[in-house]
């Protein structure tokens, strides 16, 4: 096409720019790549592709390839970025199993003043190393003072840093908030249900109540155990029988537990005053959920030795399974109606990262302890649980939330209108070529400002590259039996696939090959940006040209082959691609995969659409797909390489054979071809005819009439 000298420095600046963009979308990434986690994980583990719905790596191992994910990593500053005593979040790196099993945690990056220029690092890496081997099923603690460590089945109590409480509470804080997110998002732990939203509280009439009201109405709920039902509990165990006054009273109060809601206000100002609510309200800015906790009879709530602000030792909350951080809020409210022989009552708040629902049933566990013995005690604990149901008129429930799948799609919506617009300009355009085509500055604008919407938006920004990497997880996916519905996930992706497939069946291959794939679309700017600087172009022989296209047939059975029979050795062999380096993540890979990917983008410099025509999988497979056409719809005419051969010399992709039929195994629909043949200007035997006042049959040529395309 003739262009401007101008026009092929823009094309250059434009390349430039947007090979830039890419490099400095991944600057802000995170401090680790997936070859900094690899290091830490050796075989038989194998670190995955970070996840794009959630910001983790997952590890599966090369002992049970088909077992699914072994666990996963993640960077905590991704997940629960809470800033740090100086306002900088800690960066930890975070890795569980599939059961939610802590595998390690590590400090990556962190400015606490006191494990700087203090105590050094050396005590906040030993605080980090508890984390190992416990569960997130438990409920993880911190010590208020350093070497009280303790545990149970339910509760772990890791061993604070003197001088640092602040510290490495903010440590646990942001630990378990990025791995309670991935256990609700990966682990399935904690579901509300068909991922339904959050309950609401609602802004009802305030209605004062006494304190029987409130427990009457189930706004005030409480578990009351006997002495003999404490017995019961520890019969068989070290704990049973040394409680003399148990034994001796057995239909004597042990301990009433009574958990009371304080976010709704019915509940909050009839217990604590409106001077109490109010301030309350402030205090809970963040929303975090609050409960009103006390206790009477023998057994109190907290002891002589709990430390106000922090985790009640003898008491832990869980919803769906899920241990919830509660901590003392540490405030003074004023009290209304209530027991007057409380021995305990505290505030407590759940953070608002845990992601507590107030309108589900929860877990309220109390610790019961008992040791026998004097100087080297055994000590039992066993727990009672409190079985909160939270009054359904308090609360708004939002509609259960649509399939994962939906969602994935609604939050794709902007992207998904932005696509079809563009894939139906493109209809359009393919449609009724002539009007684009016939002018050749038109065309040119037109395809360079198509091509960079499909690099720079499609590509880089909506990630909708397709990639032999989905022909071979299809064929994964269905040799394991497990369907194709991971696919309703990535809805671009979906999109473009659907949109291909049918494109296949009407125009062959080149719709997508030459308009909608990002990577060809970067060749098409290196190549414009070559022809700028005036470099060498190459043509290659027939014969090893149609050598390379044929080797494009023998990648793409191997990589078949590899995912149905070798999953594993297809994940390496689909490399082969360089889609992944230069589009999915911009560059920012291992230096021999970007070694790879420019290596292949220079050869394209000198031999057009080199990876395109000889080596991509991906094409071969869609000019696969292509012999399915139902219709060869270039136009052509008589004369049509007898004799001209002017189109057949200005394609660039070599898809004209010499008897001047269309090889659409090698056509990437440029439309060049087409406004030659309808321009009266640029086209002999239409100029020549015009000349004589004579008409020419402009007709599809059919395929079968003429020679095979030595790449077929």
């Amino acid at each position: 096409m003739a262009v401007t000298r101008a026009a092929r420095w823009w094309a250059c600046a434009a390349t430039a720019a947007a090979v830039l963009l890419a490099h400095a979308s991944a600057v802000f990434a995170g401090d680790l790549e997936r070859a900094d986690i690899a290091r830490r994980f050796p075989p038989p583990l194998r670190v995955g592709d970070k996840l794009r719905d959630v910001p983790v790596w997952p590890l599966t191992s090369e002992l049970a390839p088909d077992a699914g994910p072994a666990g996963y990593v993640f960077e905590s500053i991704d997940l629960a970025p809470i800033p740090g005593f100086e306002g900088t979040p800690i960066n930890l790196l975070v890795a569980v199993d599939a059961e939610g099993r802590f595998l390690d945690v590590e400090v990556l990056r962190q400015h606490e003043p006191v494990f700087l220029g203090g105590l050094g690092p050396a005590p906040l890496h030993e605080f980090v190393r508890q984390y190992k081997g416990h569960s997130l099923r438990q409920e993880i603690v911190v010590a208020s003072t350093y070497g009280t460590g303790q545990r149970n089945e339910r509760r772990v109590v890791l061993d604070g840093v003197a001088k640092a409480t602040a510290s490495v509470r903010i440590v646990n804080q942001s630990v378990l908030g990025a791995a309670l997110t991935v256990a609700r998002r990966r682990l399935g732990f904690a579901d509300r249900g068909s991922n339904a939203p959050a309950t609401v509280v609602r802004d009802l009439p305030f209605e004062a109540m006494g304190f029987d009201e409130l427990l009457r109405r189930g706004l005030v709920q409480r578990l009351r155990l006997s002495n003999a039902d404490v017995e019961a509990l520890f019969a068989g165990s070290d704990g049973a029988g040394i409680d003399a006054e148990a034994l001796s009273d057995p239909a004597g109060l042990f301990v009433e537990l009574y958990v009371a809601y304080l976010n709704a206000p019915t509940t909050g100002r009839n217990l604590l005053g409106d001077a109490g609510w109010t301030k309350l309200r402030g205090d809970l800015g963040d929303d975090r959920p609050a409960f009103w906790v006390a206790t009477r009879g023998r057994y109190a709530l907290a002891d002589d030795s709990f430390v106000p602000g922090t985790a009640p030792p003898r008491l832990a909350l869980a919803q769906r399974g899920l241990p919830l951080e509660l901590r003392d809020a540490n405030r003074d409210y004023a009290h209304g109606p209530g027991p007057t022989d409380l021995n305990a009552a505290l505030i407590l708040t759940v953070p608002a990262y845990a992601g507590l629902d107030p309108g589900q049933p929860m877990e309220f566990g109390l610790n019961i302890s008992r040791a026998r013995g004097m100087i080297l005690p055994v000590v039992t604990q066993k727990n009672a649980d409190l079985q909160y149901r939270p009054v359904a008129e308090l609360f708004d429930y939002p509609a259960a939330a649509p399939p994962e799948w939906l969602v994935a799609w609604q939050g794709r919506a902007v992207d998904l209108v932005v696509i079809a617009v563009a894939l139906a300009l493109l209809t359009s355009i393919l449609a009724r070529p002539r009007w684009i085509s016939v002018e050749p500055r038109r065309l040119y604008v037109f395809r360079l400002a198509f091509l960079a919407f499909t690099a720079i938006y499609l590509g880089w920004f909506a990630q909708g590259q397709l990639s032999i990497v989905q022909v071979t997880g299809a064929i994964k996916s269905i040799s394991a039996g497990a369907g194709l519905a991971s696919f309703l996930y990535d809805p671009v992706s979906l999109l473009l696939i659907a949109y291909t497939a049918v494109t296949l069946l009407v125009w062959g291959r080149g719709a997508f090959c030459g308009w909608l794939c990002p990577f060809g679309a970067l060749q098409e700017f290196v190549t414009l940006a070559a022809r700028a600087l005036r470099l060498p172009q190459l043509s290659l022989p027939a014969g090893v040209a149609g050598a390379l296209a044929r080797g494009r047939y023998a990648i793409l059975a191997m990589l078949a082959g590899a995912a149905a029979l070798a999953p594993a050795s297809a994940e390496w062999l689909v490399e082969i691609e360089p889609f992944k380096t230069s589009i999915t993540v911009g560059f920012a890979r291992e230096w021999p995969f970007v070694a790879w990917a420019a290596g292949l983008l220079v050869a394209g410099v000198f031999v057009y659409k080199f990876f395109c025509r000889y080596l991509c999988p991906l094409g071969a497979a869609l000019t696969l797909g292509g012999r399915l056409r139902r219709w060869d719809w270039l136009p052509r005419i008589d004369a049509c390489g007898k004799p001209c051969q002017k189109c057949r010399r200005a394609c660039t992709y070599d898809a004209i054979a010499p008897a001047g039929n269309i090889r659409y195994d090698d056509c990437f629909q440029c439309l060049d071809c087409v406004g030659l043949v309808h321009d009266v200007r640029r086209c002999g035997p239409q100029l020549l005819l015009a000349r004589k006042g004579r008409s020419i049959r402009i007709r599809p040529l059919p395929a079968a009439l003429h020679p095979a395309s030595p790449s077929r």
